[in-house]
């Protein structure tokens, strides 16, 4: 897998050229492939102002027109998969689309090609489960964007081969990013679900006049997440008792089972969503929602520079 070989990258939307530049900026050949030519036409363009901001953060060594030159278009499918050890699917959200282009990637693609979905919310087993290739079929869920926050969730089907999810792991490892595994299928794998804890409470406290929509925000920005930013839930509250882990379980165990009996969701109806884009518009109005997005973006590629600066003394 250190060699570099072929990846096909399918859809060329915002998470497709992002895993391209991860692909390429590792020194793998990118095909780009997407069914929209005029998606496809966009997303090329975008690439070279994406390469030269990682190369001003200090988030890419080589010529960012070097790494532009390893992503190239495909024409058709079949031209994006021929020699390709993997592929990285990014279409829409929808099933039937899905397995309908699985049928056609796992026809044309060698045996060994490892088929990989970007999918947030569709399981593996779900679209793969007729497939005559099915053993190399497998969810590989990032984080958006890819090439600046590098988790991914590797989501196997109850058939998916032990070696496929073992050949994709090490792919992902070697062009920089962090794999997780969920050992069995759940709606929302891993981050989302505990985002979605999050999100939950944050709109029960807001709904119940807890706090505003900027104090929660607060919360997390200048509290939880300046944590969060390098530890984890576990390593936190081992580190916040004298004792370790067990030591804070006994001090707060009781107080954390207290609070969860009153974290109940709370809806999120038509009335609620209102009120908290009453606030959110007035903190960012919809016109500035792209603007902040690339502030987003150069935040965190800063923060990214940050944590390889430091990683090795770590």
């Amino acid at each position: 897998m250190s060699e570099p070989t072929k990846v096909a990258v399918i859809g060329a939307g915002l998470i497709g050229r992002s895993w391209a530049i991860v692909f390429a900026r590792a020194g793998h050949a990118v095909a780009l492939y997407d069914a929209d030519a005029a998606a496809l036409r966009a997303s090329l363009d975008a690439l070279d102002a994406a390469l030269d901001d990682l190369k001003a953060a200090g988030l890419l060594d080589q010529d960012p027109r070097a790494v532009r030159e390893l992503i190239q278009p495909a024409g058709t499918l079949a031209e994006s998969l021929r020699r390709a050890i993997h592929v990285q699917e990014n279409i829409a959200e929808n099933l039937a689309i899905k397995k309908a282009l699985f049928t056609e990637i796992d026809r044309l693609a060698a045996p060994e090609t490892i088929l990989a979905s970007s999918t947030s919310t569709i399981p593996a087993s779900q679209w793969s489960e007729g497939l005559a290739g099915r053993a190399r079929c497998l969810v590989a869920h990032p984080v958006n964007p890819p090439h600046l926050v590098p988790l991914v969730e590797l989501s196997p089907a109850p058939w998916t081969a032990p070696d496929t999810l073992g050949r994709a792991k090490a792919l992902y490892e070697a062009v920089g990013q962090v794999p997780i595994v969920v050992r069995d299928e759940i709606q929302g794998f891993i981050l989302n679900r505990l985002q979605g804890a999050l999100l939950a409470e944050a709109f029960r406290l807001y709904a119940d006049g807890y706090a505003s929509t900027e104090d929660i925000d607060k919360t997390v920005r200048d509290g939880l997440g300046l944590r969060w930013s390098f530890m984890g839930p576990f390593e936190t509250i081992d580190l916040n008792a004298p004792g370790g882990l067990v030591d804070y379980c006994a001090r707060y165990g009781a107080l954390y089972e207290q609070m969860a009996r009153t974290q109940l969701p709370r809806r999120w109806d038509a009335e609620l969503i209102a009120r908290i884009e009453r606030e959110r518009r007035q903190r960012l109005p919809v016109s500035e929602i792209a603007a902040r997005s690339a502030w987003r973006d150069r935040r965190l590629m800063q923060l990214v520079a940050h944590k390889r600066r430091v990683r090795d003394n770590d």
